[in-house]
């Protein structure tokens, strides 16, 4: 059984400063019409940054949510811009550390039900303390180093409750396990 959907009509209906919005009216498998409303996001990189045994976090406010979330470092690919430089460049603003080496972990989307971004998640271990913290000028963070087994509980706990940090302290685990 084919399950695509075909689109008919696409109008961009949002341009804002970080997403798209687009209403696309399609034809269903079963031959019937609908509308999707799909957020074009131009994806983002997360960082698993690991020093003497321990992940380096940071801390923001997060708009949507209305409070803190404690997050692996990350952020949004620049036009034009390599994954891997954006994967460096987020890291020397967020925290002030440099990796010597990125190396690539996994990669996945992040809500496919209704938006495009697509992440790739970059482990390091090999940090050098870089200049001082650079964040873009509306971004305001704070930093937890935490070890396997902390940061585990306090998943546990309901403290971290970011899906791509959860899914990045679990691939950590996983590649101690191998």
């Amino acid at each position: 059984m084919d399950l695509t959907e075909r689109t008919i009509e696409k109008t961009q209906i949002f341009d804002g400063k970080v997403i798209k919005v687009e209403e696309h009216i399609v034809t269903l498998p079963n031959g019937k019409e609908t509308v999707r409303e799909v957020v074009k996001h131009p994806g983002a990189v997360a960082i698993l940054a690991v020093k003497d045994n321990k992940i380096l976090f940071v801390e923001q406010f997060r708009k949507a949510m209305e409070k803190c979330l404690i997050e692996v470092p990350a952020g949004k690919v620049e036009p034009g811009e390599e994954r891997i430089e954006t994967a460096r460049r987020e890291l020397e603003e967020e925290t002030g550390y440099t990796p010597l080496q990125l190396s690539l972990l996994k990669e996945f989307y992040v809500s496919p039900g209704f938006c495009d971004e697509f992440i790739s998640l970059y482990y390091t271990d090999t940090l050098v303390a870089s200049n001082e913290l650079s964040p873009d000028e509306d971004e305001f963070v704070s930093h937890h180093w935490l070890t396997l087994d902390e940061a585990l509980r306090w998943i546990d706990e309901g403290k971290i409750e970011d899906a791509k940090t959860i899914l990045a302290i679990l691939n950590y685990q996983l590649k101690l396990r191998k």
